[in-house]
């Protein structure tokens, strides 16, 4: 069962980030072969914003920069985890599975940043935890499937 406890009025929430585009559309753009790297990796972010709300996240921040690096989106679920994710969008299997580049080094930055970020919030977000999840997107063709790993690490 679905806990859709509303966010206060008081925390700043980017649930228009994204949204001018439904998940479908956002799906759509992704598989345009003709996408540089960089903006495959921007409409892959956008659909997961799109994807997390249809299923009653928040968006709480995207792109938050810190030393340590980005956090690509920062979101709370129904049931008050804050998740911080990383998205990686790929459409070849190249160079690994789109999962296999969230490399320690990486994921170690992601916790400072997750740090930083959580120390700088007022009013503070509400929240019963928070964990780390990583979505992969992968785009075949005109197919895009998105994979959620939850604790990813």
């Amino acid at each position: 069962m679905t806990i859709a406890t509303p966010v206060s009025p008081a925390i700043r929430t980017l649930d228009d980030a994204h949204s001018d585009l439904t998940f479908a559309q956002w799906s759509h753009r992704l598989t345009d072969p003709t996408l540089p790297a960089r903006t495959l990796g921007r409409y892959g972010e956008a659909a997961t914003c799109q994807w997390l709300r249809e299923r009653s996240w928040h968006i709480l921040d995207v792109n938050w920069r810190t030393r340590y690096g980005e956090i690509d989106i920062i979101a709370l679920t129904p049931h008050r985890t804050i998740v911080f994710m990383e998205v990686k969008t790929r459409r070849t299997t190249r160079y690994g599975l789109p999962q296999e580049a969230v490399h320690p080094a990486k994921q170690m930055n992601l916790r400072r940043a997750a740090t930083q970020w959580l120390t700088q919030q007022t009013p503070k977000v509400p929240h019963i935890g928070i964990r780390f999840d990583v979505m992969a997107v992968q785009v075949h063709g005109d197919e895009v499937h998105m994979h959620h790993i939850p604790e990813a690490f």
